[in-house]
């Protein structure tokens, strides 16, 4: 039901998840592990969904958070169960034990922070747009406001769409150069003319490293050719209405 990074899975008192479709109760074209709260899925399948991610990282419902992700590089600073709506951010850190903290995505780049010294997590929604704005760096900087060093930070890079399944048109490939030049190298020639396919995990760990982080664990999944995986890309393609969003997950175990 879930993917792990070795890298986290190595550090105690920590928890995390990346979920798949497996082992919820969603149908139709959601069916299984649907956690989109923005979805339009019965909101009880998705409550009844989340609590059972809840679960499994040992946490209760209300514990297990995420927020209203805009595409921003914003990121809060989590504490306990939201009062309140969720906060509109892209970023979740915190340092407070017995709470989970997640994001949700459907192709865009899940991103799961751990310093093991400092007790310190962080979990970012890095799509293109994210990447791109600083998402990473951000939530790299709010980590360290809580006590964690950039160097003793570990990442881990979720199931995302690969760049053999995510084609962009020149507009997009403008937007990146612009930035910057060197930004070409995550880029390769599609065989529709005007089009190229972009390596979103490439420019994740490039960010990353750019940042001061070193240990990078890149589990390698493709979210638009995995069928266990819900996919925003394949939804459109199948000319389908919606989709499902998966949630993925990082949390400190109460000691």
């Amino acid at each position: 039901m879930t993917f792990g990074s070795s890298l986290l899975a190595a550090i105690p008192g920590l928890r995390h998840a990346f979920f798949t479709r497996e082992g919820g109760i969603s149908s139709g074209i959601y069916q299984g592990l649907n956690g989109g709260l923005g979805s339009n899925d019965d909101p009880a399948s998705v409550a009844e969904n989340r609590r059972r991610m809840a679960e499994q990282m040992g946490v209760a419902p209300d514990r297990l958070l995420s927020a209203h992700q805009i595409h921003s590089p914003d990121v809060v600073v989590a504490t306990g169960p939201w009062q309140g709506d969720k906060p509109r951010a892209d970023a979740l850190v915190t340092s407070t034990e017995g709470i989970a903290i997640g994001i949700t995505a459907a192709d865009c780049g899940p991103v799961l922070f751990a310093d093991a010294s400092a007790r310190v997590i962080g979990a970012a929604h890095a799509g293109w747009k994210g990447a791109l704005t600083g998402v990473l760096e951000s939530t790299i900087d709010a980590m360290e406001k809580l006590g964690a060093e950039r160097s003793g930070i570990v990442a881990a890079i979720g199931p995302l769409i690969r760049q053999h399944s995510y084609e962009v048109g020149s507009e997009f490939v403008e937007r990146f150069l612009d930035a910057d030049a060197e930004n070409g190298v995550f880029f390769i020639p599609s065989t529709r003319a005007g089009h190229a396919m972009f390596d979103l995990a490439g420019f994740i760990r490039m960010r990353l490293e750019n940042a001061g982080v070193l240990m990078i664990d890149d589990i390698g999944v493709d979210t638009y050719s995995d069928e266990r995986f819900y996919s925003y890309r394949r939804s459109v393609h199948r000319k389908e209405p919606d989709y499902g969003r998966h949630v993925h997950a990082i949390a400190l175990e109460r000691e």
